[in-house]
């Protein structure tokens, strides 16, 4: 039973990143807009968060830095939201490119960084308990109040919200900073609590995988909850098993990713891809169906 609890607390812990980036990226799709570049503004969040922390002599400035980090991803999510809501280039390709520079300005402006210690870790679970919070929360502004309704509108048919008086560039431009602000938040839970320091690279795909627990959870927060401790539950025992059993290690580790793969194939299937809201990676220009 121990074992089961400890399993269930390293699950929590390792999915907690997972969580909140995947609430991010369903609020950014629930209004209609893609961003695939969730794993560079991770980076970017952990970067801000460890440099301001690190900055502040790593005392007293924890909340500060994730403040920044939470800045760092919305102004990101802002960028590519000009390049796809004003001027609606294709959101895929501004995403995959937002990945790219996020991962670079990242790794470039972090080498001074790179093997520095943090030594005022905050504890894991305000962040945990925060994002199951936030997904209860989203999930209740979904279905039961008008922030919600208009944002779900614009996301299905912004022609029709627009008619009903709801500012659709407004709601997508405050729906991608908001998801910007929580793949920052991710990144600083990284390099701020689970492993206090900044290394290149530290984000390891879990931005890829957030964005696949979208489809996965088929854009339900309350549903993203337990999709990301199942994740949690799978980088556990990817470092728990290492060494107990007669596979190589490079199994274990590649196992989360290999099941991203299945579980998409298993949701097209299903036709998982039927509850994406009806606009979601189209531009919306008014007078135009």
């Amino acid at each position: 039973m121990e074992e089961v609890l400890n399993a269930l607390a390293r699950a929590l812990s390792f999915g907690t990143p997972l969580l909140i980036a995947c609430l991010g990226a369903i609020l950014n799709e629930r209004a209609g807009v893609v961003n695939l570049g969730v794993e560079g503004m991770m980076a970017l969040g952990a970067l801000a968060g460890f440099a301001v922390a690190y900055g502040s002599g790593g005392d007293g400035n924890l909340w500060l830095a994730v403040l920044a980090a939470m800045l760092a991803g919305a102004l990101a999510a802002l960028l590519h939201g000009f390049v796809t809501i004003t001027l609606q280039a294709n959101q895929f390709v501004s995403g995959l490119a937002l990945t790219m520079v996020g991962l670079g300005t990242a790794g470039l402006l972090g080498k001074r960084f790179e093997g520095l210690p943090l030594f005022n870790q905050p504890p894991e679970w305000p962040f945990t308990l925060g994002a199951i919070g936030l997904a209860l929360l989203l999930a209740l502004v979904f279905q039961a109040t008008h922030l919600g309704l208009s944002l779900r509108s614009v996301g299905e048919n912004p022609a029709a919200a627009d008619l009903l008086g709801i500012h659709v560039l407004a709601v997508r431009y405050a729906a991608v900073a908001a998801g910007g602000a929580l793949a920052g938040l991710a990144g600083a839970y990284l390099s701020l609590v689970y492993r206090p320091s900044w290394t290149d690279g530290m984000t390891a795909g879990l931005g890829w995988i957030a964005v696949a627990l979208v489809i996965f959870v088929g854009w339900s927060p309350i549903r993203a909850v337990f999709g990301a401790v199942f994740f949690g539950l799978l980088y556990y025992l990817q470092f728990r098993l290492q060494g107990q059993v007669a596979i190589p290690s490079e199994v274990f580790a590649s196992l989360p990713y290999l099941l991203v793969i299945l579980v998409l194939a298993l949701s097209g299937l299903r036709g998982q891809q039927g509850n994406a809201p009806e606009a979601l990676g189209k531009p919306y220009r008014r007078g135009e169906r």
